[in-house]
C-alpha cells in the first residue's frame, strides 16, 4: 500500500477540492501503483475527518452496479461511499448547484434498514429481511477528480462521487412490489431524458446491498439499523445546470422533484 503520509496528502487534496468546488488531476496518473485498498484508505480518512468535524453519518451509497453506469464510466466493478446527514435533501428541495462539482443526477432506490447487516456471506434474502422499507431516491454526483480516464481507484478515493441525495415518493415494504420491475422516468425541465428499470442493478437492487455488506466486512465494517443505502443507479447520469428542474416519476411509488439554483 501507499505510505500513510501519501494517503493523508491525497485526502488533504480532495478535502481542499471539495471546499473550493475544484477538480484535481487523476490520482492514477500520479500514483500508478495505487490500489483499491489505498483508495478506500483515502475515503476512510475523509469519512473519519467528517465525523471528527461533527458530520453525522447516515448511510452508504453503492455505485457502478448497472451495465449502463459501467459503460458510462468505463469502470467494470461496483464501489461504495459514505453519506452524511447534510447530504440528504427532502422532496421538492431547492439545491445550491455550486456546492458540487461536475453535477449529475441518477435514479435509484434507497433501502432503509430495520436491523444490521454484517458480512461475509450476506444474501439478497438477508437484505430483504433486514429492510424496513424502500423509497425512491435521486443521487447527486459530485466529482472532485477529473472525469476523463478515471479508474475505480480514482472514483473510490473521491467517495464514489457522492455529492447528495434527494428522497421522495412513497416508502414501501419490500414485499409490496416486485423491486426488480420498479421503473422510473427522469425529466429535466419537463423533457424526458432517461428511463430505467431497477433490475438493471445486478438483476435485483437488493443484490447491491448484499454486495456492500460483504465488501464492508473485508474492511471490518458493516451496516447498522437505521442506515440508508443507495442501491445504485438504473439510468445513465444526467447533467444538471443552475436553473434546471429535475423530476423522477416512479409511477405507483410516486415522484421526486428538486430544483438547482
Amino acid at each position: 500500500m501507499l505510505p500513510t503520509t501519501t494517503i493523508t496528502a491525497i485526502a488533504d487534496e480532495l478535502a481542499e477540492a471539495e471546499k473550493t468546488r475544484s477538480v484535481v488531476p487523476l490520482l492514477t496518473s500520479r500514483y500508478p501503483d495505487m490500489t483499491v485498498e489505498d483508495s478506500y484508505a483515502v475515503q476512510n480518512e475523509w469519512r473519519r475527518r467528517g465525523i471528527e468535524a461533527g458530520r453525522r453519518p447516515v448511510g452508504r451509497k453503492i455505485g457502478l452496479t448497472s451495465k449502463v453506469m459501467q459503460v458510462a464510466t468505463g469502470i467494470s466493478e461496483p464501489d461504495y461511499g459514505a453519506i452524511f446527514a447534510d447530504m440528504v435533501f427532502e422532496n421538492g428541495s431547492v439545491i445550491e448547484h455550486s456546492r458540487f462539482s461536475n453535477v449529475r443526477v441518477e435514479v435509484e432506490l434507497a433501502f432503509v434498514l430495520r436491523s444490521p447487516l454484517k458480512g461475509p456471506d450476506v444474501t439478497v434474502f438477508d437484505v430483504l429481511r433486514a429492510t424496513e422499507y424502500v423509497v425512491p431516491a435521486l443521487e447527486i454526483l459530485s466529482s472532485r477528480i477529473e472525469l476523463a480516464g478515471r479508474t475505480i481507484v480514482d472514483t473510490i478515493s473521491d467517495n464514489a462521487a457522492m455529492g447528495g441525495m434527494v428522497y421522495g415518493g412513497n416508502p414501501i415494504a419490500v414485499d409490496a412490489v416486485d423491486l426488480r420491475w420498479v421503473s422510473a422516468l427522469l425529466y429535466r425541465n419537463e423533457t424526458i431524458e432517461e428511463t430505467g428499470v431497477a433490475a438493471a442493478v445486478l438483476n435485483h437492487p437488493a443484490t447491491g446491498v448484499a454486495w456492500l455488506a460483504n465488501k464492508l466486512a473485508q474492511h471490518n465494517d458493516g451496516l447498522s439499523a437505521g442506515e440508508i443505502v443507495l442501491a445504485g443507479s438504473f439510468t445513465r447520469p444526467m447533467w444538471v445546470h443552475p436553473g434546471d428542474t429535475v423530476q423522477a416519476d416512479y409511477r405507483d411509488l410516486g415522484a421526486i422533484t428538486c430544483r438547482f439554483v
